[in-house]
């Protein structure tokens, strides 16, 4: 009787716990999401481990003392019973996950007429823009390669090496590729994970509710490097998000203005150059003309001089 009631303690103990325990707060859709249908499952197996493992236990303490056992005779009843509550189990589950699963935030977005061309740099397929009634929405892509990622904001020029920054509140999507192999991207706080594939794009979505900083990285053996392959996510305010990526913005503007205006310098001194040798062969060419100018005269007055010279030898 004590080991019975040891077991007993032991097991109602460890389903109190499991039924008190209060999951981590979520810090988007899909991990609250995700986390409700665990909590639902929980609470479904709870009764069904109850009813099992009394049922085990009632009959190890019944018949432990039983030298002769007989095997059960067929029952009908009891077959049909165990056979139904199993099915009825598996449909629970079944359609507790499919209203999981059918929320694009989890299951994936899925290509539609109402849908905007996404916004992404290759001509790749699998890539799922938003729908016309998300306003708000930003687009991300995400670069896999070994052994890091490249995030490219909406179309512009910024980019951030193993850094994804997001804002709350608005719809995100993600479009996953890889530049060589496979690789995948991880974040569980966020209840995000998506496989980069070669030449194709998968899309994800998320809604973070909560800002913060969190760790990313590829789960997805992928090589030497494979461990070192991680990163930052940052989820920011609207506001911040917006104040930051337009920095950016600029900061790439200045630095291009910056580089064409060098470019444009050094043209100007290329040309200065330019006309200084045209300057200083012009007037090579001018003492050229003065050297031969001065050698002719030169030659004309010795003939002069000849020729008086012959005169005299004349008259004598």
């Amino acid at each position: 009787m004590r080991v019975t009631r040891l077991a007993t303690a032991a097991l109602g103990g460890f389903l109190l716990l499991a039924l008190a325990a209060d999951p981590v707060l979520a810090q988007s859709r899909n991990a609250n999401l995700i986390n409700d249908l665990n909590t639902t499952l929980l609470y479904a197996a709870v009764p069904i481990t109850i009813l099992v493992e009394g049922i085990l236990i009632y009959t190890v303490l019944k018949y432990r003392n039983n030298d002769e056992p007989t095997p059960t005779q067929e029952n009908r009843r009891l077959e049909i019973t165990w056979t139904v509550a199993t099915a009825i189990v598996l449909l629970f589950v079944g359609f507790a996950s499919y209203q999981v699963l059918a929320v694009e935030v989890v299951g994936d977005p899925v290509p539609g007429e109402d849908r905007i061309e996404p916004t992404v740099s290759e001509d790749f397929e699998g890539a799922v823009g938003p729908k016309e009634t998300e306003d708000n929405a930003v687009e991300l892509e995400v670069q896999a390669f070994t052994y890091g990622w490249e995030t490219t904001y909406e179309g512009t020029n910024v980019t951030t090496n193993n850094q994804i920054r997001i804002p709350t509140d608005r719809p995100v999507y993600l479009h996953i590729t890889s530049r060589d192999w496979l690789h995948m991207l991880h974040q569980p706080d966020l209840g995000l994970k998506q496989q980069a594939q070669p030449g194709q794009y998968n899309t994800i979505k998320t809604v973070a509710y909560e800002e913060g900083s969190h760790q990313f990285y590829c789960t997805e053996y992928c090589g030497v490097g494979h461990s070192q392959m991680n990163g930052e996510f940052i989820v920011m305010s609207g506001d911040d998000y917006d104040q930051w990526l337009q920095e950016q913005q600029q900061a790439e503007q200045q630095e291009g203005e910056g580089g064409g205006s060098g470019g444009q310098q050094n043209g100007t001194n290329d040309q200065q150059n330019s006309t200084g040798g045209t300057q200083n062969q012009t007037g090579g060419t001018q003492n050229e003309t003065a050297g031969g100018s001065g050698g002719q005269q030169n030659g004309t007055a010795g003939q002069q001089n000849a020729t008086g010279a012959q005169q005299n030898e004349t008259e004598a």
